[in-house]
């Protein structure tokens, strides 16, 4: 039988905080390149959205696997839509279908959080947001989780759901993503931008700043500039180069690839970032093993409490 989980199950299933957890177990688990041989691949299509498959999720201990399967349409609302296939590793049967949107979204903001945690400084306080979807939702929450900010600012190009979004976390809206960075120590950034959002010009000594929109070639909401004066950090070398932050930086011809830091290394001690009053960028991509930590637990639960409905697919 096969377990059918729909937005709303999920939401009754996942935990940030626990969520946060199966995160940084996973980003140290395969921190030394213990996730396998996961690709991301994403085709063009002939209408005005992407394809994309994350394919295999994998990770040490966990008898299992997942497949994601996306449609991505800017315009359309939601932007994302798909499934993930969770398979058993013993026989491929599969164990569960699951809404990817809300999978994705909370991997996505939540593993977002954990880098953002990690990196910005311990007395970063003043927490900005631009771009206010699903992603950002999911990052303030399990920011929140983390550390107690002091206060919120935010900017949208929507600004009604800017403003909402303010209302809704107790922040306050701006007109700009610059003002956003001029008041904020920490700046989370989760668009669909093509065109840098913000120039080095608009960075200050010791800031942090964690883009989530740089996950697809051409994709940079940080400028050339502030991505080199920075101290990089990224979910994983290989894709950040053939899709994510790497990528974008070498079509933009701007010289040599900077030298970056994993966050599964700096969560391990294997490497500590270099001591600089420079910015602090963190840039991932999106890993398919997050796939699986997150289906996973949500498959467990449900299991044990009987969440969602059941399928025979072979009938």
């Amino acid at each position: 039988m096969t377990r059918v989980l729909a937005r709303a199950d999920l939401l009754k299933l996942l935990e940030p905080r626990r969520c946060i957890e199966v995160l940084a177990a996973g980003f140290r688990a395969t921190a030394h390149g213990g996730a396998g041989g996961a690709r991301r691949v994403v085709a063009e299509l002939p209408f005005p959205g992407t394809a994309t498959a994350l394919i295999p999720g994998t990770l040490p201990g966990v008898p299992a696997y997942t497949v994601k399967v996306n449609a991505k349409f800017p315009g359309a609302a939601p932007a994302l839509r798909g499934v993930v296939c969770l398979h058993g590793g013993a026989d491929g049967e599969l164990l569960a279908l699951m809404d990817s949107a809300t999978v994705t979204s909370w991997r996505t903001g939540l593993a977002a959080a954990l880098g953002t945690h990690t990196l910005a400084p311990p007395g970063a306080r003043t927490v900005g947001v631009v771009g206010v979807g699903a992603q950002a939702e999911l990052m303030v929450r399990g920011l929140r989780a983390l550390r107690d900010p002091d206060a919120l600012v935010v900017q949208d190009v929507d600004a009604d759901r800017a403003r909402a979004f303010a209302a809704r976390h107790g922040g306050r809206a701006l007109p700009t993503p610059e003002a956003v960075a001029a008041e904020a120590d920490i700046v989370l950034l989760a668009t669909w931008s093509r065109t840098p959002l913000l120039d080095l010009v608009d960075a200050r000594p010791a800031q942090h700043f964690t883009t989530l929109g740089a996950d697809e070639p051409g994709k940079l909401e940080l400028s050339p500039g502030l991505l080199r004066a920075a101290r990089l950090v990224v979910d994983d070398r290989e894709l950040a180069d053939a899709s994510g932050v790497l990528g974008s930086l070498r079509a933009e011809g701007a010289g040599e690839t900077p030298r970056v830091l994993t966050l599964g290394e700096v969560l391990t001690g294997a490497a500590r970032l270099p001591h600089s009053d420079a910015p602090t960028v963190y840039a991932p991509v999106g890993l398919p093993w997050q796939d699986l930590a997150l289906a996973w637990e949500a498959y467990r639960v449900a299991e044990r409490d009987g969440v969602g409905s059941e399928v025979d697919l072979l009938a």
